[in-house]
């Protein structure tokens, strides 16, 4: 049809849809239902650790840097909030402060020294990470603190079939959205991407919207660590890495359609990105695939993705 426009969104959805059908045969095969109830529980709970995640990494990305922090920077928050709770009620809403606020600081850290230093994103952040692994590495040997009964109903709780931390991710994801589409900062932020210099001599104020982007990434990685801790009900150093939320979160953002050099892309995208490597994750515990086998087929389909994403854009440019 000559009126319908082919967009990376569009296609990743597609995607989507086509694994769905292809993974639903193969475990059909294997004697299992993939998309059961708790199948899609369990799509959509994989899904929303990495999907906040993804979304700060998305508005970063968007302006043309990254943040490799965020994996170890789940662990430390995951491990603030549970101590700082203790299993006291009353404590819940000053954990979350703390933690929230603690990310944002380390998000600031991170945009001041790419932005004022005018350290490379992939070293600075990279280099935060390795600065609190090592705080994780000598401080903690295990999991610690824990979280009220009452909390737990972040991880657990669910409206109707649908898990109640993916509708907050949802709802973070719409405002992001719409941000990022309806606002003038959100326009700075693809204008900031695209070109910095250009924008720069736009009258942007280029490093302040870095570094917001910067502050918004970490803020999104330590709701996801509430999540976890509501979920593990104590706090642990690993949880973050373990997940491989920073190279996982950027592979979704890839997938989604929005370019590594910045300006171009966006959050729904992302959603899309993340689903598509939930459902493969789901797909390949149904069929007992090896991890080695999993990482195998993540990578060849981000290579892929990448590849026919920009062999498209070369084509247009063309055109």
């Amino acid at each position: 049809m000559r009126g319908l426009r082919v967009t990376p969104t569009l296609t990743v959805y597609a995607a989507l849809v086509v694994l769905l059908v292809i993974g639903s045969t193969l475990v059909g095969l294997h004697g299992g239902v993939l998309l059961d109830h708790g199948g899609i529980l369990n799509i959509l709970t994989r899904g929303t650790v990495l999907g906040l995640v993804a979304i700060g990494q998305t508005m970063v990305i968007l302006t043309g840097s990254l943040d490799l922090s965020v994996a170890y920077l789940i662990g430390l928050c995951s491990l603030i909030a549970a101590e700082t709770m203790a299993g006291d009620p009353g404590m819940v809403v000053p954990a979350v402060l703390l933690t929230v606020g603690f990310a944002a600081l380390v998000g600031l850290v991170n945009g001041l020294v790419v932005t004022a230093l005018k350290v490379n994103a992939f070293i600075a952040t990279l280099g935060v990470a390795l600065i609190i692994r090592g705080y994780l590495e000598n401080t903690y040997t295990g999991p610690a603190g824990s979280v009220p009964r009452g909390f737990q109903h972040l991880g657990y709780d669910r409206i109707g079939p649908v898990p109640l931390s993916t509708v907050v991710m949802l709802v973070l994801a719409a405002l992001v959205w719409w941000y990022l589409t309806r606002t003038k900062g959100g326009y700075h932020v693809y204008a900031v991407g695209g070109d910095v210099e250009v924008a720069r001599l736009s009258g942007i104020r280029t490093g302040r919207t870095i570094v917001k982007m910067h502050v918004l990434c970490s803020v999104m990685a330590g709701l996801a660590a509430l999540f976890l801790v509501s979920r593990l009900g104590s706090g642990a150093p690993h949880v973050g890495a373990d997940g491989g939320y920073d190279l996982e979160s950027i592979a979704a953002v890839v997938l989604g359609g929005t370019l590594l050099s910045g300006g171009r892309g966006g959050v729904a995208g992302t959603i899309g990105g993340v689903l598509i490597l939930a459902t493969l994750d789901t797909i390949f515990d149904d069929l007992g695939v090896t991890p080695f086998l999993k990482d195998v087929v993540r990578g060849a389909v981000l290579i892929v993705a990448v590849a026919l994403y920009a062999r498209s854009q070369l084509a247009r440019r063309a055109r």
